[in-house]
C-alpha cells in the first residue's frame, strides 16, 4: 500500500517539480542579430553567455583556438542575398560562424563554416567556407553578456560586431554585387 501512495504522489508531484525547472532562465539565452541588405534579410541566430566573475579573454575564450562564438548551439548565418564579409565571398545560404580568437595585437579571424546543426564544439575545418581577419576596438566599460550585432547599417553595407569583456572585434559586411 505505501507504495501505492508514493507511486501515486510522485505521479502528481513529477509534473510540478519538471514545470519549476523549466521556467529557469538559461544561463546563455538564445539571442538574434538581425538586418537587412539589398532588400534581403540577414539573420545570426547565437546563444549569449556573461562573463559570471570567469576571465574570458584569453581564458574562456582562449586565444590561438577555433570558439563557438557564443554557447550551446553552433552559431548560424543565416543570409537571402550574397555578402562580402571583410575578404569573404559569402553565396546566400546558411552557415555556422566560429572565430579565432588572437592575444592582443593580433587580428582575430572569424570564419565562416559550411557545416551546420552541429553543437558549437562541433567543428571541423575541412567545411570551411573561408576566413576573414576582423578589427579590434576596446570597449570603454565592460559588457557582462557576449552579444553579435549589426551596426552603422545602410542600404547595401553594415558592420558585424562581436562584443564581450571590452573586446569588441567587428568586419565589415557588403550585398554581394
Amino acid at each position: 500500500m505505501n507504495s501505492l501512495r508514493t507511486a501515486l504522489l510522485a505521479a502528481v508531484f513529477a509534473p510540478l517539480t519538471l514545470m519549476g525547472v523549466a521556467q529557469e532562465p538559461l544561463a546563455s539565452p538564445a539571442a538574434t542579430a538581425e538586418t537587412t541588405l539589398a532588400g534581403q534579410s540577414v539573420t545570426i541566430h547565437y546563444n549569449s553567455p556573461a562573463i559570471r566573475g570567469r576571465k574570458i579573454m584569453g581564458g574562456l575564450v582562449p586565444y590561438g583556438q577555433v570558439w563557438r562564438t557564443g554557447a550551446n548551439p553552433a552559431t548560424t548565418l543565416i543570409t537571402a542575398t550574397g555578402l562580402k564579409i571583410g575578404t569573404l565571398d559569402v553565396p546566400a545560404g546558411t552557415y555556422t560562424i566560429y572565430t579565432l580568437p588572437a592575444a592582443p595585437g593580433t587580428p582575430w579571424l572569424l570564419i565562416v563554416n559550411k557545416q551546420t546543426g552541429q553543437w558549437g564544439t562541433e567543428y571541423h575545418q575541412e567545411q570551411d567556407l573561408g576566413r576573414t581577419p576582423l578589427h579590434f576596438d576596446k570597449l570603454s566599460a565592460p559588457q557582462e553578456s557576449m552579444s553579435i550585432s549589426f551596426e552603422k547599417t545602410t542600404a547595401h553595407s553594415t558592420e558585424l560586431h562581436v562584443k564581450w569583456e571590452t573586446t569588441d572585434e567587428w568586419v565589415k559586411v557588403e550585398a554581394a554585387k
